[in-house]
């Protein structure tokens, strides 16, 4: 075996041994993917919701909410319009008062809130009905079922009258989102997986090759997702999984796969049909390769475990279990196959071998090679340019935005919040936890100096209380109310929602949108004052200042450890100071360029036809989502090129041969990696789900960028300027 001494051992060692265990080891990853496949279609039933929950504050206002103030888990919204009714007339009452009784009578909720009972639900020609159920949100398909059951079968006296109905609301929301999640996973795949065969057969120009790694990428993914339903029987997962781990798991994947069949290939054409050693050898280079870039991977992805935000932990999860399955298949699984094959594995070609070191390639090479100063500069010019717009990004927590224009939830809820006002749907709630009862005469006097500052604040509209709720003005209005047996009856439904022992609730509303940036920094400063009793602030504000804060106040630190971890594993692999440094530089510039091109496409509204979506802020969970993602994809090149470079290195000690050499070996491999990265990734640009298109176009363009102008132009540039140094204080 040539040149044995600059392979690792261990893993000859290892591709040696998946060569001599070939057929029991095939068998059992066959094994594994058919008992685990069985869990991998239960999976989608176990995902729920958005993901954009955390541990905080707002959730154990929820919680209290529940356990002290009979405030059911779930609530779905019936809306009544009509163009030719109003809501005072007698008809429309009817209507609404028909329809919610029927669906008592079929869904059963455990209640039900009718606008003629609430006004504040009535507008002049619509009004909305809350269904409630103490069942999670995402439990609540199979009646999610039965209301529309309902509302599609209502009496024929009904049906002439000029009135619509439509439900929507949290449950709907997350019922949709499961609905279109598994089929735009359906869709990415049917046109990703195609086209990466199509590139496949162009890089190998054979068919049972292109066949190989495709098989890899789908067992690894299939066998990922049954691991995955085990952890959700124990936690809750968000829906986006079922992007997430194929997006990732199949690119992934596909591209080890690639790298380790065309390493073999190479081996075995110059071995001479010693297939041993050609297993061993692809899995000792190719293979150590990919178990470099798979930890720069896992460690971009663990990173996101250090935030509270439920989709960071689910997207964590799902892409360690499927990154680390994509490494292990790779140097065991797939060494198996290729040792199977042996030389049938060049067999059914249908385009003619290319030369190893095609002369398009070389040229190209040399063109960089001969113009480092100018090619650098041509091509940072040309990133700092795409990162331009970046100046401008702004970033949203998706809502109801996530799902479709077009679908009826999305419809009936911007419906009602045209009509009432934001404000009114979203009130921040308080839960004032006081030293002895609430009704007591000294509590009362200090919750009324609460509501009095709340009122003073220029940014409260109105507050709602037990004071305003039960008409009351002041500490002795209340007492006297309170005290007396015929008006406390009176009230006593009011206090029965709003006092609860010593609790009681508050909702404030505020001037403008509740969840703006004036909103969060209103709450923030609110949860610092100090009261003579505990005040507990939730609502949809609170929520999402708990989001963002925990992404600001993290991000740096998870963004610091992709950086460090990245440095500590190439300046190991390499011996070198220069090399992690140049990838880590060169990787931010990149991704600062990714983003640029993001916010001038979805938050500067271009390619809306072409993608088919609406201009919007960038998904707040984007940045560290791709940062940590693409971080360690992208040094999967910068570890294959750089491994190529490092070969000819050690063997000539001519640092310009070697950067040409390794540069004309890997450009072919790597432009059929990058491609099948984007086709599979960039695929996810035409789902529906507007997270996942985002998430989509920004791994692809990422790859773009990171193999073209960065690993094309830019790394061979500047180890050329470099020279020796690239390889400081290594004496190799």
């Amino acid at each position: 075996m040539a040149n044995k001494q600059l392979f690792s051992h261990s893993f000859y060692r290892l591709g040696s041994f998946a060569y001599r265990h070939r057929k029991g080891m095939v068998l059992s990853w066959l094994a594994l993917l058919v008992v685990l496949s069985v869990f991998t279609i239960k999976l989608p039933g176990l995902l729920a919701g958005s993901g954009f929950e955390m541990p905080g504050e707002a959730a154990t206002v929820i919680d209290i909410l529940h356990e002290d103030f009979d405030v059911k888990a779930s609530q779905v919204i019936v809306l009544f319009e009509s163009n030719a009714l109003k809501t005072g007339q007698d008809d429309f009452q009817h209507f609404v008062q028909t329809t919610l009784t029927q669906l008592a009578e079929d869904v059963q909720p455990d209640a039900i809130r009718s606008p003629y009972e609430n006004p504040y639900l009535m507008q002049e020609n619509l009004a909305y009905a809350v269904v409630e159920f103490d069942h999670s949100p995402d439990d609540l398909h199979g009646y999610l079922g039965q209301i529309r059951a309902a509302l599609a079968n209502l009496p024929d006296t009904l049906a002439t009258l000029p009135i619509t109905t439509s439900i929507t609301g949290d449950p709907v929301f997350k019922d949709d989102i499961k609905t279109t999640s598994q089929r735009d996973l359906l869709r990415a795949e049917l046109i990703g997986v195609p086209a990466a065969l199509i590139i496949l057969l162009f890089a190998f120009g054979g068919l049972i090759a292109a066949m190989v790694p495709l098989m890899i990428g789908m067992v690894t993914v299939v066998v990922a997702m049954g691991v995955l339903y085990w952890f959700g029987m124990q936690m809750d997962l968000s829906i986006f999984l079922l992007n997430v781990v194929p997006m990732i798991g199949l690119a992934l994947s596909i591209d080890f796969a690639l790298l380790l069949v065309n390493r073999f290939r190479e081996e075995l054409e110059s071995s001479h049909d010693n297939i041993q050693d050609s297993v061993a050898t692809s899995v000792a280079t190719a293979g150590r390769a990919v178990a470099i870039s798979g930890l720069c991977v896992l460690l971009g992805l663990s990173a996101l475990l250090l935030l509270q935000v439920e989709i960071f932990r689910t997207v964590a999860l799902g892409g360690i279990i499927v990154v680390l399955l994509a490494v292990i298949s790779a140097v065991t699984f797939l060494p198996a196959v290729l040792g199977l094959l042996g030389q049938r594995v060049n067999k059914l070609m249908l385009f003619k071998r290319r030369n190893n070191h095609p002369a398009a390639w070389y040229a190209f090479a040399q063109f960089v090679m001969k113009r480092p100063v100018l090619m650098m500069s041509g091509a940072i010019g040309v990133l700092v340019i795409a990162l331009l717009p970046i100046r401008g990004i702004e970033f949203t927590i998706p809502e109801t935005s996530t799902i479709p224009a077009s679908y009826e939830s999305r419809i009936a809820y911007e419906t009602i919040e045209a009509a009432f006002g934001k404000s009114e749907l979203y009130p921040v709630v308080m839960i004032a936890e006081m030293p002895s009862e609430v009704m007591e005469n000294n509590q009362l006097e200090q919750l009324y100096a609460l509501v009095t500052a709340l009122e003073a604040d220029e940014q409260v509209m109105k507050v709602g209380s037990i004071f305003s709720y039960t008409g009351s003005t002041s500490v002795r209005e209340l007492n006297a109310l309170y005290q007396e047996p015929a008006s406390r009856a009176a009230i006593a439904s009011v206090l029965s929602q709003f006092v609860s022992g010593n609790k009681t609730v508050l909702h404030v509303f505020l001037e403008g949108d509740p969840i703006s940036k004036s909103a969060r920094d209103w709450v923030r400063v609110w949860d610092e004052k100090t009261f003579p009793f505990t005040l507990l602030i939730g609502g949809k504000t609170k929520q999402q200042q708990e989001i963002y804060d925990d992404i600001y106040q993290k991000a740096p630190i998870a963004f610091g450890w992709i950086l460090f971890s990245t440095f500590i594993i190439l300046a190991f692999s390499f011996h070198s100071i220069f090399i992690p440094i140049k990838a880590i530089l060169m990787n931010i510039l990149s991704l600062g360029a990714t983003f640029g091109i993001l916010v001038w496409i979805f938050q500067a509204g271009h390619l809306t036809g072409l993608l088919q979506f609406e201009p919007d802020a960038i998904a707040i969970i984007l940045p560290i989502f791709i940062f940590s993602v693409v971080f360690g994809l992208s040094m999967d090149y910068e570890v294959f090129l750089i491994s190529r470079i490092h070969e000819r290195y050690l063997a000539t000690k001519d640092n310009d041969q070697a950067v040409l050499l390794g540069l004309t070996t890997t450009s072919r491999i790597i432009t059929s990696a990058a491609a099948i990265i984007i086709v599979i990734t960039g695929a996810f640009a035409f789902t529906e789900i507007a997270i996942v298109k985002q998430m989509g176009v920004g791994i692809a363009l990422a790859i773009f960028i990171d193999a073209t102008i960065v690993r094309m132009v830019l790394v061979p540039s500047v180890m050329k300027l470099m020279g020796k140094w690239n390889w400081w204080p290594s004496r190799a």
